[in-house]
This record gives structure tokens, C-alpha cells and sequence, in this order.
């Protein structure tokens, strides 16, 4: 089993984004993993959604201020597409993401 974990800021000037990306792996197949999509507020990281295999399967948390999440199962999926998946929905929705919990902050 391999294990790799990285961090890349997805707003590199301002350092206020910041994709988190761990997975282990065992051969070519991923077998478990977790990513999630980390704000900057006010000195304070708050993770804002989360895709991971936590509870046996792939699944996605959106994360709220106030402590709630909503959880979106991916049956069907293998883990691999569930990661590929979240890759591609953080990447390019992460400034979108990012609004919505900072308005729900300031609500």
C-alpha cells in the first residue's frame, strides 16, 4: 500500500483557497482517499467540502459554519470515479464554494 498526500492553493497570491488531496493506493487502484476544499477566514482554515471514504464508502460532505453537513452518497461509483469526481467539482467550483460558506457566515 502507497500512501500520498498534497496541498495546492488554488489562489496562489492570496493563499485564502486551498485544495487538500490524500489517497492511499495499492498497485494502480485507489482504495481509499479524501479531499476537501479549505478556506481562510480571518486567520482560521474552515474546510468548506470534503469527498472521501470515511463510513465504507464515497461520499460527499458539504460543510456549513454553523457545524451541519449534508452528505451525498455516489452508489454505483467505484472509489476511483468518486475521487475523479471531486477533483474536477472542487477545481472548478471551488470559488463558488467558497461564497456560499462565507454568506452563510454572515448570516
Amino acid at each position: 500500500m502507497a500512501e500520498r498526500e498534497f496541498l495546492i492553493y488554488l489562489d496562489p497570491e492570496t493563499r485564502l483557497c486551498r485544495y487538500r488531496h490524500y489517497h492511499v493506493s495499492n498497485g494502480k487502484e485507489i482504495v481509499e482517499f479524501r479531499i476537501q476544499l479549505e478556506i481562510l477566514v480571518d486567520e482560521e482554515w474552515y474546510p468548506v467540502v470534503r469527498y472521501d471514504t470515511a463510513h465504507g464508502k464515497p461520499h460527499r460532505d458539504i460543510l456549513h459554519p454553523n457545524g451541519e453537513q449534508t452528505k451525498d452518497w455516489f452508489e454505483g461509483y467505484s472509489v476511483a470515479d468518486v475521487l475523479t469526481i471531486g477533483q474536477k467539482d472542487i477545481m472548478e467550483n471551488w470559488l463558488a464554494y467558497r461564497e456560499r460558506f462565507i454568506k452563510e457566515m454572515n448570516k
